[in-house]
């Protein structure tokens, strides 16, 4: 689906700006807070508690954000506070370094901006409708925006004060709130799976697998988000470089989403995420294991393309089968709440003790782990039913 073809059946511009200016954050964040932490004399299992916190809140917020929606019919106008709020809140790093304050800074940010994605999602794929395919065209632009992030910040900070990132992310917020008042509400179509309560739904085998599995993958990525930059810093890696890996993964993520429709033409969901799972095996073992080898860094960057870019593509595929009509924001809160929320903090929390007590190599190696069970999970019990 080309953008031309896009914007005469839905905003496709309005919808992937916000998704733009979502991911700069992202990727100014991701990557780099943890050493502004680092740079505040926090210790591994600080920071990983602190890191944590924007994926703690996602475990109960979104779920809270995608029933008020669904119950009010309102997902732009939850966006738009969320994204207000956010930003209010974000404004308290500039009065205070101490552990506890940027606990509930951070904590409070966490709550309001969990708000946005799941909401955007659902609304995205409304407008789409049948054509739910094409939503890695749209979701693309996120990509580049976490790739035109984690360049030129690498860049920055090579050469500026390390401060500068909090005014570098404060940008990034403005320019969600500023996307969000864009965004065009999307009526939810009716389903027959409507008058079913959303817990059974949910309790379905294929809905759990998929549920634990994609837990498992979230949860495998921890240690890469909480430590990699720091732990390529550690081996001799300039950020500048840092950033251009990062980068590297997120253009691979990008080919695929411009190809998705093209592989869910050939390949069936089910096949997309076994390969999406082994990839990651395979990825976290190179990145704890040859470090010191700029080949095996950069070999691992290219499977982000599998590992978060085929993956979240068609796990959001699979959640919009499942949760349609009146249940569709719930969904979608429901996978990020219980994924990017549970697994996530599960992650981090995980990575940031197994860091000192085991070593970098060790965690990333249950990195590994991880997502070897979730293979077994999706290649056992996962399959699409009406």
């Amino acid at each position: 689906m080309s953008p031309r073809n896009a914007a005469r059946n839905f905003p496709y511009w309005r919808l992937s700006s916000f998704y733009f200016f979502y991911f700069t954050f992202v990727g100014a964040f991701s990557p780099y807070w943890s050493l502004y932490l680092k740079s505040l004399d926090f210790d591994a299992a600080e920071i990983g508690v602190l890191m944590s916190l924007l994926l703690v809140m996602r475990i109960f917020a979104p779920t809270l954000w995608g029933w008020l929606a669904d119950h009010t019919g309102k997902r732009v106008g939850i966006v738009q506070i969320g994204a207000a709020l956010s930003v209010l809140c974000y404004l308290g790093v500039f009065f205070g370094t101490s552990f506890w304050w940027m606990f509930v800074v951070m904590a409070l940010i966490s709550f309001f901006w969990s708000a946005s994605l799941p909401l955007v999602e659902a609304t995205t794929l409304s407008h789409l409708g049948d054509s739910s395919a094409s939503y890695g065209q749209v979701r693309l632009w996120g990509s580049i925006g976490f790739i035109a992030a984690v360049i030129i910040i690498g860049y920055v900070l090579d050469i500026a004060p390390l401060r500068i990132l909090l005014w570098l992310v404060l940008g990034t917020m403005a320019g969600i709130l500023f996307f969000s008042r864009y965004i065009p509400e999307a009526e939810a179509l009716t389903h027959h799976t409507d008058h079913l309560p959303v817990s059974q739904i949910f309790k379905r085998p294929e809905v759990l697998a998929l549920f634990a599995a994609c837990f498992l993958m979230v949860a495998a990525h921890g240690p890469f988000y909480t430590f990699y930059s720091l732990y390529l810093v550690a081996h001799g890696y300039s950020k500048s470089v840092i950033g251009w890996l990062w980068a590297v993964g997120v253009i691979c993520e990008v080919v695929v989403f411009i190809f998705m429709p093209h592989l869910l033409r050939h390949f069936s969901l089910a096949q997309i995420l076994g390969v999406s799972f082994a990839s990651a095996v395979a990825r976290f073992l190179l990145i704890g294991w040859l470090v010191d080898s700029a080949v095996a860094i950069f070999l691992a960057q290219v499977l982000h393309a599998t590992t978060f870019g085929s993956y979240h593509a068609a796990a959001v595929a699979a959640i919009h089968h499942f949760f349609r009509g009146r249940h569709q924001a719930k969904g979608q809160a429901l996978y990020t709440s219980l994924t990017f929320g549970a697994g996530g903090t599960f992650g981090a929390l995980m990575s940031g003790y197994a860091w000192e007590s085991l070593g970098p190599s060790l965690t990333f190696s249950m990195a590994s782990f991880f997502a070897l069970l979730g293979l077994i999970l999706i290649s056992w019990k996962f399959r699409l039913k009406a």
